[in-house]
């Protein structure tokens, strides 16, 4: 018989590393699938894989994770997290992946109870259903129903495992047995489930509801502002906090961009977006010494421009109190 083969979603965290190594104990080919978004990468996932010795294959879904996140039909979670819609999402593309390619499971390192919103009982089955093929979670797998695969021999349910809950002891035994040397510590993957990332998210929906992969990645950096344009319309600036987020910005900048410096002082990078508006000049301004001073009710281009520019000045602290320049350059 030719090896049975499986393609496991791997987030390269210690749940998905440990289901992988329990089909790989039971000499199941393995290849890990992980999914690439604004929101987390794949770079636990590639260190994971390549110490496991797996083959990884790395699908980028920014596009349709951004749609899924601006009309989600299960949802939000604590946050802006759409948890339910995405694991659907990807199970769905990993079948067409299976299917494709022939392989003879489909499994996940997803634990029963972990997380309540996405993996309780309910809504393991529920992604499964709306897939339309068995999913093995081959850490809880004697808690929940035997799959397809259990039943025809593929994989040994016997030597599969029956962890639940948020406690850590049944992955510590596990990580003893399989001598696992090296593997990353728990920690939140996705941004949408932080509360600060959403918060900005959510106001980008609410003021850009046609915001694309490129909007959201500059919100990564730096301290955000919201310009009132006028007639509904929004523009939005990005300060940067340090060498690396000025950088950063510039290198997300785009045709229709602006970009805002100090000139003679070192201080934050800005960008300024949704203006459109064609312009190259040196500002002198008087840096407030405290923000209040700044007028932030602005409406007409030029007012925009100069608040921000008092804005960019104000953080960098030898600037405060001072005559400036400021240099502005459209993209």
């Amino acid at each position: 018989m030719s090896q049975v083969k499986a393609l496991v979603l791997f987030s390269g965290g210690l749940d998905s590393i440990l289901a992988a190594r329990t089909l790989l104990e039971q000499n199941i080919k393995v290849t890990a699938l992980c999914f690439e978004s604004n929101f987390y990468d794949a770079k636990k996932a590639k260190e994971s894989a390549k110490e496991l010795g797996i083959d990884l294959r790395v699908v980028d879904i920014r596009e349709r994770m951004l749609d899924l996140v601006k009309n989600p039909p299960n949802g939000y979670g604590k946050n802006m997290n759409t948890c339910i819609d995405c694991h659907s999402m990807m199970f769905e593309l990993a079948v067409e992946i299976m299917r494709k390619d022939s392989f003879d499971i489909l499994a996940s390192g997803e634990v029963l109870g972990q997380r309540p919103f996405s993996q309780n009982k309910d809504a393991l089955l529920k992604i499964q259903n709306l897939v339309g093929i068995d999913i093995l979670r081959p850490l809880s797998a004697k808690l929940l129903p035997e799959t397809s695969y259990e039943k025809e021999m593929l994989v040994n349910r016997g030597r599969l495992h029956r962890i639940s809950g948020r406690t850590r002891e049944g992955q510590g035994e596990l990580i003893k047995k399989y001598n696992i040397k090296k593997y990353p510590s728990p920690a939140g993957g996705c941004l949408l489930t932080d509360p600060d990332f959403s918060s900005r998210i959510m106001d980008l929906l609410d003021n850009w509801p046609e915001s694309n992969i490129k909007d959201v990645e500059i919100l990564k950096n730096g301290r955000v502002f919201w310009f009132d344009c006028g007639e509904a319309k929004k523009a939005l600036a990005i300060v940067g906090r340090n060498h690396e987020e000025n950088e950063k910005l510039k290198s997300l900048s785009h045709s229709g961009d602006i970009i805002l410096e100090l000139k003679d002082i070192n201080g934050p990078t800005s960008l300024l977006r949704g203006l459109n508006l064609k312009i190259e000049k040196d500002f002198k301004i008087l840096t407030p010494k405290i923000f209040r001073e700044i007028e932030m009710s602005v409406f007409d281009k030029n007012s925009i421009i100069k608040t921000l520019a008092n804005i960019t000045a104000f953080y960098a602290v030898k600037a405060r109190g001072k005559e400036v320049f400021v240099h502005i350059k459209s993209i």
